[in-house]
């Protein structure tokens, strides 16, 4: 298959690719890693009139902390991510997602940008942008933004960004010391899309839970940060008991739809299974039983 045609341009700072952005009307496309949307080229799915090729911009890529957070260029590479010490030590949650992205070609070219930019509800990215109470940096021709997840994920593939628009940075909080972490998900196969996933980070000792966050991939058109269950874990604890009963209430909060895939109530229980999973695994890692 072949794309349609397009006229191509490598701009080499993030001004230029905003000035092409803004030549096309938006009636053009930002490549960053491709792993999204060259298929849909491929498919005449998406039809620009041109790509902006964010690949030879280096200042929209690398790894830095500080004040707290960790600042992640929108073209760094899910490889470096991957393989960044900074990220092990300060974003475990994000490294260990990162190991479940796709395949080794897929994380060698796709970006953690591109991926919260194309906003497929069933990737990892978005999930752990929610729980760890992230947000990006978008930047256009009417300055500079910060958009907070509830803002930037619309519905299925679609975001708040504008046609003119480029994210240029995600930010997220360290993560304390202490923390508890799992990513839990369900595929049909080694590196398909999950079906269902969940990000999980607790806080607490033994049984006990001062801070919980749970959110999820895949059961819905957006991600979904399932409070009520996070407080049931802040109230009772990280007990057997307390774990059923937020993985329960979980499966209540999610209006997952029905697809090729799985069905609504499929993805439901798959919502309580992996919950109930990422949070037993979550609280081992605090110390806890």
């Amino acid at each position: 298959m072949k794309p349609p045609r397009f006229e191509y341009h490598a701009p080499t700072t993030v001004d230029e690719a905003l000035g092409l952005l803004g030549r096309y009307g938006g009636d053009a496309k930002v490549l960053a890693g491709g792993q999204s949307l060259m298929p849909l080229l491929n498919f005449r799915l998406s039809r620009p009139a041109a790509l902006v090729d964010l690949n030879r911009v280096p200042a929209l890529a690398g790894i830095r902390e500080a004040d707290g957070r960790v600042h992640l260029g929108a073209m760094t590479r899910q490889r470096a991510i991957e393989f960044s010490p900074v990220i092990a030590r300060r974003l475990p949650l994000l490294r260990e997602a990162t190991t479940l992205v796709g395949h080794l070609p897929i994380r060698t070219r796709g970006t953690i940008g591109g991926s919260l930019a194309h906003a497929d509800p069933s990737a990892e990215y978005p999930a752990v942008l929610v729980a760890l109470e992230g947000e990006v940096v978008v930047r256009g021709p009417r300055g500079e933004r910060v958009v907070r997840p509830g803002e930037l994920f619309r519905t299925y593939l679609t975001t708040s960004i504008e046609p003119d628009e480029i994210l240029v940075e995600v930010r997220l909080p360290v993560m304390p010391v202490g923390a508890g972490w799992a990513f839990e998900e369900f595929s049909r196969r080694h590196g398909d899309f999950a079906i269902v996933g969940i990000a999980a980070m607790v806080i607490g000792r033994g049984e006990r839970c001062t801070a919980a966050r749970l959110a999820t991939a895949g059961a819905g058109p957006v991600p979904v940060r399932l409070r009520a269950a996070e407080e049931i874990l802040e109230a009772q604890g990280l007990g057997d008991a307390a774990v059923e009963a937020a993985a329960r209430r979980a499966a209540e909060l999610v209006e997952p739809d029905s697809d090729i895939h799985a069905s609504a109530d499929y993805r439901r229980n798959l919502t309580r299974v992996l919950t109930a999973r990422a949070l037993r695994r979550a609280r081992a890692r605090t110390g806890g039983s």
